[in-house]
């Protein structure tokens, strides 16, 4: 069975076709940072680190691109509390969400780039929309014209005449068309912008704060939308294969996603559009704003990354999913069947109750139907609950052969343990083992050092050398030793 996934752009299910036979083009929107990360945003997250995962166990090379949005009027409101300046509030969030990605054992992705980093290509990108009659200015700004883009609506399935009017009231007075959006913004963020978004026993920002760049038309700052567009294209191609993202950003910025990429190029821009269920609480989604979640942080303390990763791999990514106490005793009671079935394998193989001779036909049944169901569920839409319901089965499986036979099987006590390592680890990301206790504590720390040090070296490159000295800074008070030499930064623990 060929992997089939859900496609949003058609509604339909479609066997999965990639441009090539060798790679997959992966985009995941990415946070913006300006708050701390919650079980939310992870659900998305996890559910595109187990795509990534299954397309590698598959045979494809995986270039997989997920932003960080560094540019956002909702950073700006939380100068004063998290940073003096948009960029240290950017850098404050943007480093918690590292550690929480490493925290959930995510696969690294190819490249993270940021908004900060990529003006000069979002303003190519808002230069060649303008020449090609997709885009005006108006008072500095630039906006996109849905009425030249006559596919527009075609992602979120709405007529032009039906969508409400996009971005602040400020900017109505100056678009040709309700449904119209900014790609440039002309000055910094607005006050009444900024208010909107700040604690209220934070002093008000009287004035227009933010970063700002030069352009064509104003210096002023990117719009949303447009930056995803630039991104992916510097990083994959003008046409990728799989755009991952939340439900709730079907509309608007998928949509203008599609509309401004497309409009540029005249290339389709995504092939798939898979969209994640919302993560919901007491009724209501998983938000920031209704402060109503659990931060990743807390979550990785109280429950552990491998009942976290096991609450998510419950339900289809497709699908909404509850949070709350009853799930996640849930998720901590399967996961301990299959660490527990895992270990039990391991302290059998390794007895001398386990001999060459012995073959036990129905477990070694099972560990091939294993095999082949959690395959058959993968490429069923990357169906991890059925997926997981396999695993369960084969750990009941091991259970009943270690406690029903007088001699093990070593070949299936070993191939199940196999099997537990290749599906539940390299796909689901779960540890086990060695992976599972304090030896994955200095692998954790290295690799965290060097994800700081990637962050690091992009700001080098990006001109922002006291950005680059505050890190270094930093990991020196957390006994890290920086050596800066001609093949790149090294680094020892003191």
């Amino acid at each position: 069975m060929t992997l089939s996934v859900t496609n949003t752009l058609t509604g339909e299910r479609e066997e999965f076709e990639p441009r090539n036979d060798e790679d997959v083009l992966l985009y995941v929107c990415g946070l913006t940072v300006s708050d701390d990360a919650h079980l939310g945003h992870a659900r998305l997250w996890a559910h595109a680190d187990v795509m990534h995962r299954w397309l590698a166990h598959e045979g494809y090379d995986v270039r997989h691109v997920e932003n960080f949005t560094d540019v956002n009027e909702k950073i700006v409101a939380r100068i004063g509390e998290a940073g003096e300046s948009e960029p240290e509030v950017a850098e404050h969030f943007t480093s918690h969400v590292i550690r929480d990605m490493r925290g959930l054992n995510l696969k690294r992705a190819e490249v993270y780039p940021r908004v900060s980093e990529h003006v000069p290509e979002i303003v190519d990108l808002v230069e060649t929309l303008v020449e090609r009659g997709y885009a005006y200015e108006s008072n500095g700004s630039v906006y996109f014209d849905v009425t030249a883009f006559d596919d527009y609506g075609k992602l979120s399935n709405q007529r032009l005449d039906e969508i409400e009017t996009q971005g602040a009231a400020a900017e109505r007075s100056e678009k040709r068309h309700p449904a119209d959006f900014a790609l440039w913004k002309a000055g910094a963020v607005d006050p009444g912008d900024i208010a909107e978004h700040r604690d209220a026993d934070l002093d008000p920002i009287d004035e227009p704060e933010g970063l700002t760049w030069e352009s064509p038309w104003s210096e002023g700052r990117p719009g949303w939308h447009v930056e995803c567009s630039a991104m992916s294209m510097t990083h994959l191609d003008d046409t990728i294969d799989i755009h991952v993202g939340g439900r709730d950003l079907v509309f608007p910025h998928h949509e203008n996603e599609i509309a401004q990429s497309e409009a540029a190029t005249g290339e389709q821009f995504a092939r798939y559009w898979l969209h994640v269920g919302l993560l919901q609480t007491a009724g209501d989604k998983m938000s920031s704003s209704l402060g109503n979640f659990l931060t990743v942080e807390e979550a990785l303390s109280e429950y552990g990354v491998d009942v976290v990763r096991t609450f998510y791999l419950s339900t289809a990514y497709r699908s909404e999913q509850t949070f709350g106490e009853s799930e996640m005793r849930e998720a901590e009671e399967r996961w301990e069947r299959l660490e527990r079935a895992y270990e039990t394998a391991v302290d059998a193989c390794d007895s001398t109750d386990a001999y060459a001779k012995v073959e036990a036909e129905a477990f070694r049944e099972k560990i091939a139907e294993t095999r082949e169901s959690f395959q058959t569920a993968m490429n069923d839409d990357f169906n991890v609950r059925e997926a997981m319901a396999a695993l369960l089965e084969l750990a009941t499986a091991i259970n009943r052969h270690v406690d029903d036979a007088d001699a093990y099987d070593f070949w299936a006590l070993r191939e199940s343990v196999e099997t537990f390592e290749d599906l539940g680890g390299e796909v689901f990301g779960l540890s086990f083992g060695d992976e599972a206790t304090g030896d994955g504590t200095v692998t954790l720390a290295e690799e965290l050092v060097e994800l700081v040090l990637e962050v690091r070296e992009a700001e080098r490159e990006a001109g922002n050398y006291e950005r680059a000295d505050d890190l270094r800074d930093d990991l020196v008070d957390l006994g890290v030793e920086v050596q800066d030499g001609d093949d790149g930064p090294t680094y020892r623990f003191e």
